[in-house]
């Protein structure tokens, strides 16, 4: 073992211990390195002066290892092996073994001490059962949650007591150990395994997974279908967890070479780029922790271990913290304050006693264009933790270059004068924004003069103008831009309107080609040129199934094709408006480019949808009474057969039924 000091970060080294988990306790004294025949206690505050070891006897290697986090319990901690928990002692420089924990019938996978409760341990395995066992006695588990599949992570809620998390794959259970008969929600977190959990340490209903679909993301388990924010990076995450200052987040990548730098500290409001990175390891970082902080002391230590066999101590100073926290956030409400947003006239800023009287109103000309550029970070912090915007931020925010539009923003006064301009047509609103705006209050939109679009014009774009904003602020959403966009598009498509009616007057067809975009979607008919990538449905297949039968399937007996059975059946159902409407046969169809295509890849007529579908491209043969004789007999004889075979399964035991595509065989109908 040595150890030596790298700008101020302490390195130590344990060449031979082939320790696979590390665990920092709770009063950052001691570090536990687990190794299969040795568990190496070191003392943090003297690393270099040696270490002690507790012997043990297993040819399995420790899988988790962690101290007890409370102060009563701080010489305990509990190390997991293969099927078992092992508990130990360690006080006074000796370690000793107390009893194991044994209830699994697979390997453990995870363990956690409860945080509120000393006496309380979780365990996690592969036999999809997790125990939560109480240390006073070790007989038995004093709880047992059962999941349908292994948990690779457990961990206790760092705010509810009765809360816990499971990861099993992809997915993500939440617990309520006082119903221990099911979870009380799933979350389908991810595609990929799921390496990492972490409970936020300031609020119970947000919880980060790391994963090895190259992504962390943070979910609120009351809102399971939408994760609130997503980090995504370009390799597996081996591990994700909160920082104990400010809003910080420690990450573990899995590296492609085992050199790259893997340990990254994050920002969780600014996602885009990491605050710090840690380097000086030299393989995989296998396992970190945080120590407790000293008393007096600003700085922070976070302590790692490596498979590069070494214990580093990385000093986290305040300028390194600053990085992580979110000062806009932290002084939001003075920040709001102080921009003048309110609707009363007479509040202005303040200035400082030292400035002259007269250059009051330069300071707060000043003051507004300071906090305005500041509104623009403000408002997506507050985006990013879902918190309504104010109506400063969203003109901020909005995007000014939308086509057409000119506007004209008061934030003091609470409105806004849109002007849209588009051809002949000219329309100029006003738009007041109440008090409670977003907060399911919606905007009021009123014409003023100088716009020339007729009176039943305004009311539809009034309409959609009151729908778009009451689907906005039902869920507090800003609604100012969507609204103007839905203006801008409405706008438009009457201009086209007009523009194609004065071009034809009387409406007759032009032998001009209309471009793709035109042409419209037919959903209850095929056809249309926008089916020209959709294959022509099969008619014929067969598949093995589960209980190794080959079922097929193919058009009924009667059914025959409307043309020759040399001609090919159609590659696509785009092909089946030309061909019933006589333009071409299926042979053409294949070899027609789709140029030509144009021609007739419109929306089928009245006439045609009621022809063009798959089935019309068979005709369908008239049943002689002898054929139908001999349907009915044959439908007998199976509806007999399958009784019988029926009735002998039951008796039996056995699996005696006849595979059931035999009803195909009879006009592709079951009985």
């Amino acid at each position: 073992m040595a150890a030596r000091w790298s700008s101020e970060n302490v390195v130590v080294e344990f060449r031979d211990s082939q320790a696979t988990a590390m665990s920092v306790d709770c009063l950052g004294q001691y570090a536990v390195l687990s190794g299969r025949r040795f568990l190496y206690i070191v003392n943090l505050d003297a690393p270099a002066e040696g270490h002690r070891k507790i012997s043990r006897q297993s040819k399995w290697d420790i899988g988790a290892v962690q101290w007890n986090p409370h102060d009563s319990h701080a010489h305990y901690f509990a190390a997991s092996s293969n099927q078992r928990v092992d508990l130990y002692k360690w006080k006074d420089g000796n370690g000793e073994v107390g009893t194991s924990l044994q209830g699994h019938t697979r390997v453990i996978s995870d363990l956690d001490w409860a945080v509120f409760e000393p006496d309380l341990l979780v365990t996690s395995s592969v036999d999809t059962y997790i125990y939560i066992w109480d240390i006073k006695d070790t007989r038995k588990p004093t709880v047992s949650l059962s999941a349908v599949a292994g948990a690779s992570q457990v961990k206790w809620n760092k705010k509810n007591a009765n809360c816990l998390a499971t990861s099993h794959d992809g997915d993500v259970r939440i617990w309520d150990k006082r119903k221990p008969s099911t979870a009380m929600e799933y979350l389908a977190a991810h595609l990929s395994k799921i390496h990492g959990l972490d409970w936020h340490p300031d609020n119970e209903n947000i919880l980060a997974t790391s994963s090895q679909d190259n992504s962390v993301r943070f979910w609120d388990y009351r809102q399971p279908r939408k994760y609130l924010n997503i980090l995504a990076c370009q390799v597996p995450v081996w591990k994700a967890r909160y920082t104990p200052f400010s809003n910080g987040l420690v990450t573990v990548m899995v590296p492609q070479l085992r050199r790259e730098n893997s340990l990254l500290l994050w920002n969780v409001f600014d996602l885009n780029t990491p605050v710090h990175t840690f380097v000086g390891h030299d393989d995989v970082v296998l396992e970190f922790q945080w120590r407790k902080q000293k008393e007096g002391s600003k700085d922070y230590q976070l302590a790692t271990w490596s498979r590069d066999q070494t214990l580093r101590m990385w000093r986290v100073d305040s300028q390194l913290q600053r990085l992580c926290s979110n000062d806009l956030l932290d002084g939001v409400e003075e920040l709001i304050d102080g921009i003048s947003l309110l609707p009363e006239p007479d509040k202005v800023l303040p200035v400082q006693d030292t400035e002259p009287q007269q250059n009051s109103n330069q300071g707060d000309e000043e003051a507004l264009k300071e906090d305005s550029q500041n509104s623009l970070l403000v408002g997506k912090k507050l985006d990013q933790l879902g918190l309504p915007q104010t109506l400063q931020q969203e003109f901020s925010l909005i995007n000014v270059q939308i086509r057409n539009v000119n506007m004209e923003m008061d934030a003091v006064n609470r409105s806004c004068t849109v002007s849209v301009h588009c051809s002949n047509h000219r329309v100029k609103m006003l738009v007041m924004f109440p008090a409670q705006y977003p907060n399911n209050a919606a905007p009021s939109f009123q014409f003023v003069n100088q716009t020339t679009i007729p009176s039943t014009m305004k009311a539809k774009l009034l309409k959609i103008l009151k729908d778009t904003s009451m689907q906005k602020v039902k869920r507090n959403q800003c609604c100012l831009e969507p609204c103007l966009r839905q203006l801008v598009s409405c706008l438009e498509s009457v201009v086209n309107q007009e523009d194609s009616s004065s071009s034809n007057p009387y409406g007759l067809q032009s032998s001009v080609t209309p471009p793709l975009p035109t042409f419209p979607r037919v959903s209850n008919a095929y056809g249309s040129y926008q089916d020209s990538n959709i294959p022509f449905p099969r008619t014929s297949g067969a598949r093995f199934c589960g209980a190794g039968y080959l079922v097929y399937f193919t058009r009924p007996i009667t059914m025959h094709r409307a043309v020759s059975p040399t001609e090919p059946t159609p590659r696509s159902l785009s092909a089946l408006s030309a061909y019933h409407s006589g333009l071409i046969t299926p042979m053409k169809i294949r070899t027609e480019t789709s140029g030509n295509l144009r021609l007739y890849g419109g929306s089928p007529t009245r006439s045609e949808k009621e022809q063009v579908s798959i089935s019309s491209f068979y005709y369908k043969e008239r049943l002689q009474p002898e054929g139908q004789r001999q349907r009915a007999a044959l439908l007998s004889i199976h509806k007999d057969l399958y009784r019988r075979k029926t009735c002998q399964s039951k008796r039996t035991g056995r699996d005696l039924l006849l595979p059931p595509f035999f009803s195909l065989l009879v006009n592709g109908t079951g009985s």
